[in-house]
């Protein structure tokens, strides 16, 4: 070592250590610039055309453990989880999005906070997103039965409690646990929202209550909503098209009786009930005393986490597969994505032995158990033709995978699935 030309060199310690944080510094903005981009970009490439008209359902998994939880959560604007839902959904953009597992409360107020701290602020470089028309629906979720409905010897445990949830019309933790909501930038005609929260399953045709496991009186009172079964229609272009949501019960936690896989194929067999002729349907009492399903003719959507893949997992999959194939649905083709094919090959597990199209999955869950499943859907009727379709699950090298992530998720399990639909206007109304 020449020891002069060491001392007089200056130090390029200092100088290296910093030049390495900045050149870190400047690829973490390079990549948070590439996905802000990106965003941007993918998000104006996507946007419907005039004329038509972009559906969506998105389980945004915004529930809290105990009342009131998720309203000081929503409080803070800075909430990584729920500004990441809030871009996937200025990301897609619907024009009409029913909102699975957001708490309930009497004012709205959840809702509320999410759509003005959140939707109404631009998220990762996207447009902020309004949606000046909601409906907030009540829910079965945390609501005291009185019954002991999983037979482990009580009815009173306390909110919060697991047996509490288990004892109640739907399972929650208090009530309102797990509710859902429709936006919309068309007007609700919410005098003419139809709601079935309070239907009792043994007034289904055909309902298929475990015969044994409840008591007479629990049988009597039950409720085939799990949340609520509701027709909300959304004036469009001289139109009016009916969301038909709901968000059946999983069909698990539960034991050989299957109570849970029984309660979620009758929650799902409503819909094509409510969509069949007039002498079924008519046994259909809606909560304001309107009996039968949806006259012939008119428009529709059904929309929701509906915790049911029609080839696998561990529900009744004849339900599923009897919606897809009512002769007033558009069952296909099936919305897709890259990125649910990828993770199946990727996570291995009983994916690997799953007979359905992982592209077609939406649901992203334990892969030792169920694996990845398609359970949500947008089902437009078949006076809608479909014009283009997705499930946003990107691929692992796609920027905008951060926003779906891998297990823990940073939002949710489930991935918003969109469908675009072609509405043609009535007789001299302009196109929507």
């Amino acid at each position: 070592m020449d020891v002069r030309a060491t001392a007089d060199r200056p130090s390029l310690t200092g100088t290296a250590a910093a030049r390495t944080a900045t050149l870190s510094a400047m690829r973490t903005a390079c990549v948070a610039c590439l996905v802000t981009l990106t965003l941007a970009l993918t998000a104006a490439a996507d946007t419907p055309a005039a004329g038509e008209i972009r559906f969506a359902t998105f389980n945004v998994s915004l529930h809290g453990s105990r009342e009131g939880e998720i309203l000081e959560r929503l409080a803070d604007p800075t909430w990584e989880m729920a500004r990441l839902a809030a871009a996937t959904i200025q990301h897609v953009r619907p024009d009409v999005l029913v909102l699975n597992e957001i708490d309930w409360d009497a004012g709205g107020d959840a809702l509320r906070r999410f759509l003005d701290h959140f939707l109404a602020v631009g998220q990762e470089g996207l447009e902020p997103l309004s949606y000046p028309y909601r409906y907030v629906a009540e829910s079965n979720t945390g609501v005291a039965s009185g019954f002991d409905l999983d037979r482990d010897g009580r009815s009173d445990h306390p909110p919060g409690e697991r047996g509490y949830g288990n004892d109640a019309f739907g399972y929650g933790l208090f009530p309102g646990q797990y509710a859902m909501a429709v936006l919309s930038r068309f007007p609700i005609l919410e005098k003419d929202v139809r709601t079935f929260r309070l239907l009792r399953w043994r007034d289904l045709p055909g309902a298929l209550i475990p015969v044994g496991w409840y008591g007479e009186a629990a049988a009597q009172a039950l409720r085939l909503s799990s949340k609520n079964h509701i027709d909300v229609p959304v004036a469009v272009g001289g139109r009016i098209v009916h969301v038909l949501a709901s968000h059946p019960t999983p069909p698990s936690f539960d034991g050989p009786e299957d109570r849970n896989g029984r309660r979620n194929h009758d929650e799902i067999r409503f819909w094509s009930l409510y969509l069949d002729a007039q002498d079924e349907a008519d046994r259909l009492v809606d909560d304001q005393g309107r009996r039968g399903g949806l006259p012939p003719g008119a428009a529709f959507v059904v929309m929701g986490d509906l915790n049911s893949d029609p080839l696998d997992g561990s529900s009744r999959g004849e339900a599923i597969r009897s919606l897809l194939g009512h002769p007033r649905v558009q069952g296909g083709p099936a919305p897709r994505s890259a990125g649910g094919a990828e993770q199946a090959r990727l996570q291995g597990g009983v994916n690997l032995g799953h007979r359905g199209d992982p592209a077609e999955d939406t649901a992203d869950f334990d892969d030792d158990d169920a694996g990845n499943l398609r359970t949500d859907y947008v089902l437009p009727s078949i006076d809608l033709p479909i014009v283009a379709s997705g499930v946003f699950w990107p691929a692992v090298d796609d920027p905008l995978f951060r926003l779906v992530g891998s297990y823990p998720f940073p939002v949710s399990d489930h991935r918003l699935v969109w469908v675009d639909v072609r509405l043609q206007p009535l007789a001299n109304e302009a196109p929507p």
